[in-house]
This record gives C-alpha cells, structure tokens and sequence, in this order.
C-alpha cells in the first residue's frame, strides 16, 4: 500500500543541483536522478553523479511541522546511527555527506552510499524456506554486533528528549508517556483509553530494571529496511540495513519487535541462533524478558496506530489498515494484563 505521506518534503531538479554542489563542489554533474517510494516519513532519491558514483539523498521533513514527540531531528539520529554501527557491522550506508546547516531547502539532508540488493519485503517470497531463515539468522547476528555499542544514557539521543534518562525505566516510561500524550494530542482511535494503557505498562515497570547497559538499538529493522542480494557463489547474503532514525539506546531485546514485525518470535528459532552465533551474548526468554517483549511490541503499535495521523493519510484502506492494526494492540494489551494476572 503505497501512500504519499505529507512529510516528505519533494525537491526540484534545481534545488538537488544546489545540494549536489554543496557537498561534491561545481565540478561534479548529476547524470541521473529518480524518486525512490516506499518510505512514509523522509523524501528519499536515488542520485547517479558525472563521475558514476551511485548516491541515495534523504531529504528530512520540514522542521516546522508538528510531528510525534520523538521525531526530533531524526535525520540527525540516523546519521549518528550510521557512523556508530559502521565501527561493528559493513552492513550500514556510508554518509557521504551530512549537512544540517537548513540554509539551502530549509531543512536537513544527507547524501548515503547506495546499498546494493533489493529489500526482504520485495523478494521474501522468491527465497525458499532456508534461504529465508539464513537470512534471518544473519540479520540477527548482526543486530547482536550493533548491541555492543554502548550509549552514554538510555532513550531517543534527541536534542531535548525527555526519554534521555540514566536508567531503561526512567527512559522507557518517558518514551510510553511521550506517544500516549500524541495519541490525546492528535485524537487518534485506541483499543482503550491512553491512561489506562499507562496505567498498565506501568504495573510491569519493574521488569526494566533487568537491563543494565544501554545498547544501540535500530528498532525499524523489518523487512523493508534490510536489503539482500546473492553473492558470487549464489547465497543470499545480507548487504545493508537501512533507516536508522528510530534508533535510541537501550534494551538489546527490542530489537526483536521489528524483526518479527506480525510474527512469533517462536516460530522462527534461528532469529535467537542466529544472534547467538555472533559471539556477543544471547538473549535469553525467561518470563520478565518477555514481559519486556510485550511492553516494547505494544510501544511500536503504539506508534504505527498514531503516526498516521501527522502523515496526512486519508483512505478506506488506511482506515481498514489502522484498524486491524488497532486489533493487534489490543491483543499484546491483554496478553500484558493476563500476564499481570498469572
């Protein structure tokens, strides 16, 4: 379902030459230039320099836009992201080149590597099973080498973020009572009241406190967001992961959300091998920790059910979609409540 999201802010031929010669001088040309879709916040664009070099340029929403709590300079996050996780992993783009001074197009953008492959999203469907479960494997492995970089404090490393905290529970309920002050805000349509979802996450903040490190976490990292190409010897082989401006640091278990996106976690056993094969640890799931999983599937609902509202999404099939979207979270709500009840 592809949708134009009114926070991409399009640029014109003229305006990309402008950014081109801000990062890579007058002497370099641009020989070709397409709009890529698929993305729901920044307007992104796959550039071909004179010189042949293949760019991707992502181009932030206007800053004057009223958007959820925490998406504050998130351009700026995934660059940061992008220049962290390349001390572990090669699967991330290069930043070519960043530029947040807001003086050409009135906002920021960054020109990346282009990665190449094509997403999981688009060829799932093409692998056979194993192909798939290797994949999946190695996704995790690398989400484990992301999980040994060590942030200075826990939550969203935004200018301003209430969610930047000295511990996960502090950091955490910022983050919980952040999106449920967007959902009143914005008047989105929840399976229950927000004070009472609060309410709820609040009765299970105990576990929290298991987490002692704050570790990167992507937290997008779905289908969409992992690109996958054979090599030469025909394995399909992980070459990026992309969209890192969700990432915040804290507990290395919610990295499993989004890689599960609408899945069990249970149902695919390599994901917890795969990350054990890393050599970085294991993630272990005892009865707190997925007491932990649930609080942080229901916060990423949370999100998807409100975002749409600042997107300007308008659409019977955006409506059904928000919907059953709403269903799912009622479903992790009472799997938390029941939980509570044991």
């Amino acid at each position: 379902m592809e949708i134009e999201s009114s926070t991409r802010r399009h640029v014109t031929e003229t305006e990309l030459a402008s950014l081109v010669q801000r990062g890579f001088g007058g002497r370099v040309g641009i020989d070709g230039w397409r709009e890529l879709t698929g993305g729901t916040y920044n307007a992104a664009y796959a550039v071909t320099l004179g010189d042949g070099t293949e760019l991707v340029l992502k181009v932030a929403p206007p800053p004057e836009l009223k958007l959820l709590s925490h998406e504050v300079d998130l351009m700026r996050t995934e660059v940061d992201f992008y220049r962290r996780a390349a001390r572990v992993v090669a699967a991330v783009p290069d930043v070519v080149y960043a530029d947040f001074d807001r003086d050409l197009i009135g906002t920021d953008f960054v020109f990346l590597s282009r990665v190449a492959g094509t997403d999981l999203h688009r060829t799932r469907d093409e692998l056979t099973p194993a192909q798939l479960a290797a994949v999946r494997g190695e996704i995790a492995a690398l989400a484990a080498r992301l999980h040994t970089v060590t942030g200075p404090a826990y939550g969203y490393p935004l200018r301003g973020s209430r969610s930047w905290q000295p511990s996960w529970r502090a950091a955490f309920g910022a983050m919980v009572d952040d999106i449920l002050a967007d959902a009143i805000r914005l008047g989105s349509a929840l399976p229950a009241p927000p004070d009472r979802i609060g309410a709820l996450l609040r009765r299970h903040a105990d576990v929290l406190d298991e987490v002692d490190r704050p570790a990167l976490v992507h937290f997008d990292l779905w289908d969409g967001n992992v690109f996958v190409a054979a090599d030469p010897a025909g394995t399909v082989r992980v070459t990026g992961l992309i969209d890192g401006e969700r990432a915040f640091f804290g507990d290395p278990l919610a990295e499993l959300v989004s890689l599960t996106l609408f899945r069990e976690l249970d149902d695919e056993p390599e994901i917890l091998a795969g990350y054990a094969s890393a050599g970085h640890g294991r993630l272990e799931l005892t009865t707190t920790a997925r007491r932990r999983l649930t609080l942080y599937t229901i916060y990423l609902y949370l999100v998807m059910c409100i975002e749409g509202a600042t997107r300007g999404w308008h659409s019977p099939e955006r409506t059904e979609y928000e919907r059953w979207l709403a269903g799912q979270l009622d479903a992790q709500l009472s799997r938390l409540d029941q939980a509570g009840r044991a």
